[in-house]
């Protein structure tokens, strides 16, 4: 996993920036019901820079929203853009009560938790929180979005992969153990995250495609048939994110 300490100052630029950040907010707020008269309280975990959670206070301004992260370099970032709203937090062990929330929602971070026993117990954390008739809102499948079918697609398709601990239906049952039931999908588009052949082969010797680590050979393999593509600085498609949201019963 990346240090995401030292990843912080260059996060966002690197992940598609306010474009992309615009795409997520709208697609979690699209699956987050606006009652007019109950604002209700959201939680964004793993809020990263805070930059998404930014954009959902300013959407919805009756709305109070929390962010948490456990890395000091990213929540003190996502501190100055929403002071005094951003908890340092271990998804896995959360530092509220049961029932605080109205809303919980985990934008990009399922699909880092290599241990499927953690991917639960995050899943567990934000069902606690969460009020009955409280909504749970997550990236799924990450991984697979960024397969658009190009001719890097093509080189990469013999790299090693994990299994995706943010599969849909992985995720769908952790959610129904804690009795949470499917209550909506939408999908948003990755802006400026499409890949280069040039970035791809940066991205490989930093080890970001998690099964290649720098200085693993077949990196440099890979690296020679990237380079051998057709126009190197030419972005392909941009990926497409899949979200789905899940409901604690208003018995519960």
């Amino acid at each position: 996993m990346l240090d995401y300490d030292k990843e912080a100052g260059a996060y966002d630029a690197s992940r598609g920036g306010e474009a992309r950040a615009g795409a997520a907010t709208d697609a979690v707020l699209g699956l987050i019901p606006d009652r007019p008269g109950r604002p209700g309280h959201l939680l964004d975990l793993a809020c990263g820079t805070g930059i998404v959670t930014r954009r959902l206070a300013a959407a919805r301004p009756a709305l109070r929203v929390t962010g948490a992260d456990r890395a000091p370099g990213m929540a003190r970032m996502a501190a100055a853009r929403l002071p005094g709203a951003v908890a340092l937090a271990d998804g896995r062990r959360l530092p509220f009560r049961d029932g605080t929330f109205d809303a919980v929602a985990t934008v990009w971070l399922l699909h880092l938790i290599a241990d499927p026993s953690e991917v639960r117990a995050i899943v567990a954390e934000c069902a606690r929180v969460l009020r009955p008739g409280g909504v749970y809102v997550t990236t799924v499948d990450k991984a697979a979005a960024h397969d658009v079918g190009s001719d890097i697609d093509a080189v990469l398709a013999a790299r090693p992969r994990r299994p995706a601990p943010d599969a849909t239906g992985h995720v769908t049952a952790h959610a129904a153990a804690h009795g949470l039931l499917p209550a909506g999908q939408a999908v948003f588009t990755g802006l400026g995250q499409g890949r280069s052949p040039r970035s791809t082969i940066a991205d490989l010797r930093r080890g970001w495609f998690t099964m290649l680590r720098p200085g693993d050979p077949r990196v440099e393999e890979f690296a020679e048939r990237l380079a051998a593509l057709p126009d190197q600085d030419r972005r392909r498609p941009d990926p497409r994110f899949a979200v789905r949201a899940f409901r604690k019963p208003p018995t519960a």
